[in-house]
C-alpha cells in the first residue's frame, strides 16, 4: 500500500548527538517519514507529545536516569500514536515492562540502522516489533494477570465491539502472526482502514497493542458474531 502522508515521530534521548544522528537518520528516509519533534526528558516528552501528536515516539528507557518507562502510558493515551523503545539497556525485564505498559516494539542501539527504520513502519501499522522468546514471555505474563475490570464492565468493552470489529479479532485469533498486509487481505480491506480499526478496538477494550488484543480476546472467548 503506498502512503499519503509521512510517518511523523518524535524522538526521546538524553543524549543531544544520538538525536542529532537519528534525526539525519529518519529525515533521510522522507518522504516515507519525518522527525516532528526533539525531547530529552520525560516531561518534555509528554509537553512535547502533546503538541505535536506524533505517529510514532522512538524512546530510550533511560534519559539520563529517568526510567521513561513511565511516561510510556501518557505517550500512547488510548490515540494514534506508537511507542517504540530504542535502548541499550540489557535488563530484559526492564524491557518487557516498557511492552507491558504499552509499547508496540523494542529495537536494541546495537542493531542496524535499517532494523530501526523498518520497526518504525511496522508499528506505525499497528504491528508489534519483538524477538519471539520476549513475546513468548510477555505472552505468559499477561495470560496470568487479571485486569481488574468487573465482569459487566468486560460485558460492555465487548458489548461494544462491531460486527466488523469481531471480524478483524476472529481473523487475528486465527493466525496471531499475520501482518497488516495478510489480514487486510483476508478481510477484504486496505492497510489503513484496519490500522484505523486496529485503534478503535484497542479504544473499546481498553488494550495498547495487538499482544494485549489477543490475550483478552483469548480470555473472554471473542468470536465473530454468527452470520
Amino acid at each position: 500500500m503506498q502512503q499519503n502522508k509521512p510517518i511523523r515521530v518524535m524522538l526521546v534521548d538524553d543524549h543531544r548527538s544520538v538525536l542529532w544522528g537519528l534525526e539525519k537518520l529518519i529525515d533521510g528516509d522522507q518522504p516515507r517519514m519525518e522527525v516532528v519533534g526533539k525531547a530529552t526528558t520525560c516531561a518534555a516528552a509528554i509537553e512535547l507529545a502533546s503538541r505535536t501528536s506524533p505517529d510514532v515516539v522512538v524512546l530510550d528507557l533511560d534519559l539520563g536516569g529517568e526510567n521513561a518507562c513511565e511516561i510510556i502510558p501518557v505517550l500512547v493515551n488510548g490515540g494514534g500514536t506508537r511507542v517504540l523503545i530504542w535502548t541499550g539497556m540489557r535488563d530484559s525485564k526492564a524491557r518487557e515492562q516498557s511492552i507491558l505498559r504499552g509499547a508496540s516494539g523494542l529495537v536494541q542501539k546495537e542493531e542496524p540502522a535499517e532494523t530501526l527504520l523498518r520497526a518504525i513502519d511496522k508499528v506505525h501499522r499497528g504491528e508489534l516489533w519483538l524477538d519471539r522468546s520476549t513475546t513468548g514471555r510477555i505472552f505468559i505474563e499477561l495470560s496470568s494477570r487479571k485486569d481488574g475490570a468487573t465482569p459487566d464492565a468486560e460485558d460492555r468493552r465487548i458489548g461494544a465491539l462491531t460486527a466488523r470489529e469481531r471480524d478483524i479479532i476472529g481473523q487475528l485469533m486465527a493466525d496471531p502472526g499475520a501482518d497488516n498486509r495478510r489480514l487486510a487481505g483476508r478481510l477484504h480491506s486496505g492497510e489503513h482502514t484496519l490500522r484505523n480499526l486496529l485503534i478503535l478496538i484497542y479504544d473499546k477494550l481498553g488494550v495498547p497493542n495487538r499482544l494485549e488484543l489477543y490475550v483478552f480476546a483469548q480470555r473472554h472467548s471473542i468470536r465473530p458474531l454468527a452470520a
